[in-house]
């Protein structure tokens, strides 16, 4: 995870900042994002796709929404794939131009068109010819232009979990692409509306480049057809979904280490995948990496409540729960858990959990982990995406707070919840 989140002399540091100071600092549970490795991450997209012409990468908002965040992204260079009239509004606030804002979701309502439509924004991911006519109903009457992508939907296995699956026919997702001409034809001539191009996204977290080959070749295929119709294409969006490394996130000689690695997508041969399929005369390609930005950025520190042992079983009791981060409990999803100080200790297999009233809500399972003891720090590795923008309140327990590193420099970026404010 390079050198931004990393152990020093044995304790974990967060950029030049130790993580026990954070936590007695703010307190714990307690979200905490390395800044300069946002700044990694962006660059190293921006380097890797530096060949393929005129593409610009689009931040989606869904993976965090914060917005001092969202500022340091824009600063960036990024635009924004918003999925609500609520992320187009954090969007603006945050200084994204209009323009550069892109609206999707497969069940926009009349308010999150209209808000979008008032507020100009770049693009509207369409996803059924239904939603086709009603933003062109909407535009007109407010006497305003919607720019359009169709997203279509081209049957591709991301060879994802399928709860983050989202290319194939089953899918809730997009146009069939068997329809696409026909949905193609429908966009031009509706009033109000004015045809850009195409969009899809297959899934997320996904490892291997094949799907997005897959995806690639078949709009290459489809934009012919479109172009022999008479219809130009002057967008391509191929969506987000690149995967980031869970497992063996830290490394360290005392830390068991997952012996079932992940691959991670050689983002050359992606961006090389791009420019041979989509590359064409006056097109603009984008991207919309969100996970792959922010998420090995962000660690979730929580401190040990109780060890609990029942029929043989360990359980280490922290004080995050579901709440704070529900992937686990949302789909299994494995994040790496590391003391923040290690100390030469027997490895034990243990499970991670939390204290909200429900057997999801766990961290890890019969995961190995040196002996930890209560009043130990843990940090919940690659949690700087899906984390806090999934937390919820659950059980009546306040949100965390979220604390942006930067370098020496720690800043609150949102306030921890009282009581008071659950009400």
């Amino acid at each position: 995870m390079t050198d931004q989140i990393t152990y020093r002399k044995n304790l974990l540091h967060i950029e030049n900042i130790q993580a026990p100071d954070l936590a007695e600092r703010y307190g714990t549970p307690l979200y905490v994002y390395s800044k300069n490795r946002i700044t990694e991450r962006f660059e190293m997209l921006s380097k890797a796709f530096h060949s393929v012409p005129n593409i610009k990468l689009l931040y989606a908002l869904k993976a965090n929404s914060n917005i001092e965040i969202l500022k340091h992204i824009r600063s960036l260079g990024a635009g924004a794939d918003t999925v609500s009239a609520g992320e187009v509004f954090l969007a603006l606030k945050s200084g994204f131009p209009p323009e550069s804002i892109s609206l999707a979701g497969v069940g926009k309502t009349d308010q999150d068109i209209n808000f979008a439509l008032m507020r100009n924004v770049g693009t509207f991911t369409v996803e059924s010819t239904q939603e086709l006519k009603t933003i062109s109903k909407c535009a007109s009457t407010l006497d305003k232009t919607a720019k359009v992508l169709l997203r279509i939907n081209p049957d591709v296995d991301a060879r994802t979990h399928p709860h983050i699956s989202t290319g194939l026919k089953e899918n809730k997702f997009g146009i069939d692409i068997d329809h696409a001409e026909d949905a193609a034809e429908l966009a031009t001539k509706l009033k109000n509306v004015e045809f850009a191009g195409l969009h899809c996204h297959i899934g997320s977290q996904i490892t291997e480049i094949e799907p997005f080959a897959e995806a690639a070749e078949s709009f290459r295929k489809l934009v012919t057809r479109l172009k022999r119709s008479g219809i130009r294409v002057k967008q391509i969006d191929l969506g987000g979904g690149i995967g980031v490394q869970y497992k063996n996130a830290l490394k360290h000689k005392s830390l068991p280490a997952d012996k079932n690695g992940e691959s991670v997508i050689d983002l050359r041969a992606l961006a090389k995948v791009i420019k041979e399929n989509l590359t064409l005369p006056g097109c603009e390609i984008t991207i919309e990496p969100g996970r792959f930005i922010v998420a090995e950025a962000g660690v979730l520190l929580t401190r040990v409540l109780y060890r609990k042992v029942s029929s043989g079983r360990i359980f280490i009791v922290v004080d995050a729960a579901m709440n704070d981060m529900m992937r686990h409990a949302l789909y299994s999803a494995y994040h790496q858990i590391v003391p923040v100080k290690v100390q030469r200790s027997k490895i034990e297999i243990v499970d991670v959990v939390g204290p909200v009233c429900e057997s999801t809500d766990a961290f890890a399972l019969q995961r190995k982990l040196p002996g930890v003891k209560r009043g130990d720090l843990l940090a919940i590795m690659t949690t700087g995406a899906y984390g806090f923008s999934l937390a919820s309140n659950y059980n009546s327990r306040p949100k965390p707070a979220e604390v942006l590193v930067d370098n020496d420099y720690a800043r609150v970026i949102r306030d921890r919840q009282s009581l008071e404010d659950l009400v």
